[in-house]
């Protein structure tokens, strides 16, 4: 056999050839998987868009040779006949704030395995952009929506949507004129307050989140119940946006005050910003100061000193939004508020009782 000057050519052989343009193996298909079953093809469809009418038995035998064989169903075939696409879509803004985020994670873990969750990010929700949106997520075949809706403008801005489109809103309160499901902001900040004054504070200052926010709002409602319940004044708001900038802002003024010796902050990361105020400052927390946040951040736990907050249960509010939305897709007529989601105070090392 000739060979080049520069060395010796290989040449694949045709048996080797043949081997490397082998086509891939074939993907299973539902004949497969009731060949392997023992089963006919329309039991293995029964199965797959869990019909109820499978021996369990054989719902066994089918499930096992789907495993086996690693099949996958084609949801676009599954879509055609059953005419679900099991994909819901979610409206959310404000996802860089740990409220509105945790509420998107909740409503995707309480979906995982049932559905798909397609998701529209907007800067802000108004009308026009809320209704593009919608539009945009059904022409994606989503069978309902749900928006994360925690201000004035969003609550407005969706209720001009087709009634046929069925919507749920999270975040936003619980007084909202439309299907929603919200945490128990009132009860939760009534129980930071209270648990303040118990220590034997003679007063609890606030600071707010923005005065759009409804959560926000429910949260000063539910501060000044517990000092009205208490016989005292509530001294005057003090407004933040959502921000440890801001918390450090206003923390600064309150720590300039000697009279100030307990806080409420309407979420952890303005508490964040007002520990260090106070520290900067000369008033030991909680020695001189006692702070009190609201959201039980994943840190919270690990703030100098670690912070008492208030925790909302995002998981619950997921599954909550879920449920409601699975049932007015089924043409369930369920409007207005649902029973709040409970909260609870996590008590740790950021309030005391004041220096006597």
């Amino acid at each position: 056999m000739a060979s080049s000057a520069g060395g010796s050519a290989v040449r694949p052989t045709a048996s080797r050839l043949a081997r490397s343009a082998a086509p891939p193996a074939r993907r299973p298909v539902m004949a497969d998987v009731a060949r392997l079953a023992g089963v006919s093809h329309q039991t293995v469809s029964r199965v797959v868009n869990d019909h109820p009418n499978v021996r369990p038995q054989t719902r066994d035998n089918v499930l096992a040779a789907i495993s086996k064989l690693a099949y996958r169903p084609n949801a676009a075939a599954r879509t055609l006949v059953t005419r679900r696409t099991h994909t819901l879509g979610v409206i959310s803004c404000d996802t860089d704030l740990f409220g509105p985020a945790s509420m998107l994670y909740g409503i995707e873990k309480a979906a995982a395995g049932s559905y798909f969750v397609s998701v529209a990010s907007l800067p802000a929700i108004d009308h026009g952009a809320a209704l593009d949106a919608v539009e945009r997520l059904l022409g994606a075949g989503v069978e309902g929506v749900i928006v994360i809706a925690p201000s004035v403008s969003a609550v407005a801005a969706l209720g001009g949507m087709p009634a046929e489109v069925p919507l749920v809103a999270v975040g936003c309160g619980t007084s909202a004129p439309l299907a929603s499901v919200a945490v128990d902001n009132i009860a939760g900040a009534r129980s930071a307050t209270e648990y303040l004054l118990s220590l034997g504070h003679r007063s609890v200052h606030y600071v707010s989140g923005p005065q759009t926010s409804l959560d926000g709002r429910e949260r000063s409602i539910g501060w000044q119940q517990a000092l009205a319940a208490a016989g005292l004044a509530a001294p005057p708001v003090l407004t933040g946006d959502w921000t440890s900038r801001s918390g450090y802002q206003v923390g600064r003024q309150l720590a300039a005050r000697p009279d100030v010796t307990a806080v409420f902050c309407a979420n952890d990361q303005m508490a964040l910003g007002v520990l260090r105020a106070m520290v900067e400052h000369g008033r030991p927390v909680p020695e001189d100061v006692s702070v009190v946040g609201f959201d039980d951040l994943p840190e919270a736990g690990y703030f100098c000193p670690p912070l008492t907050t208030v925790r909302q249960d995002f998981s619950e509010l997921g599954r909550r939004a879920l449920r409601l939305l699975i049932e007015k897709i089924a043409g369930a007529s369920a409007d207005g508020p649902q029973r709040p989601v409970g909260t609870e105070l996590i008590v740790r090392a950021s309030a005391a009782p004041p220096r006597t």
